[in-house]
C-alpha cells in the first residue's frame, strides 16, 4: 500500500459558541474563541489517500485530480467563509476543528474513486494546533 498526501490551504472565520449556554458559560469554556465578532485562521489541510500504484502511470492517484476534488468539494465551500454561517455542511454543528475535520471527511470520501481509499485528514488550525482523522 502506498500513501500520497496533498496539502491545501484555506482561510476562514468562526466562533466557538454553544447556543444552549449563557454568554458567561461560553466565555468560560471557549475564551477568546467565543468572541461575538468571530476570529479567523489560516488552515492547512492534508489529505492522504492510499492504494496500489497503477501499472500504466505509476500513480496511486493523480495529484492534480485529487487537488481538483478537494477544491470543488471543500475549498470552494470553506475558503474566505464564515464556517458557522456560510457552510452548508457545518449547519447545526458546533464549529470546532474536530467537527470541521469530520465534516470535510464526509465531503471528500464520496468523491475518491475506488480502488483508491481516503486514508486520513490532518487539519492545522494554527502551527501548534491540529487534528487528525481516519474516518473512525
Amino acid at each position: 500500500m502506498v500513501y500520497i498526501t496533498r496539502i491545501e490551504h484555506f482561510n476562514a472565520a468562526h466562533k466557538l459558541y454553544n447556543p444552549a449556554w449563557s454568554k458567561e458559560k461560553n466565555d468560560e469554556v471557549f475564551g477568546k474563541c467565543a468572541n461575538e465578532n468571530w476570529h479567523g485562521h489560516n488552515f492547512e489541510l492534508y489529505v492522504t489517500v492510499k492504494g496500489i500504484p497503477n501499472a500504466d502511470t505509476g500513480f496511486v492517484f493523480d495529484a492534480k485530480k485529487l487537488s481538483n476534488i478537494i477544491k470543488e468539494n471543500v475549498l470552494e465551500k470553506l475558503d474566505h467563509k464564515n464556517l458557522n454561517e456560510d457552510v452548508d455542511f457545518m449547519k447545526g454543528k458546533l464549529c470546532s476543528i474536530e467537527n470541521l475535520v469530520t465534516a470535510i471527511w464526509h465531503q471528500l470520501k464520496q468523491h475518491i474513486p475506488a480502488p483508491v481509499q481516503l486514508h486520513s485528514l490532518k487539519l492545522y488550525e494554527t502551527p501548534r494546533i491540529f487534528v487528525e482523522y481516519f474516518g473512525e
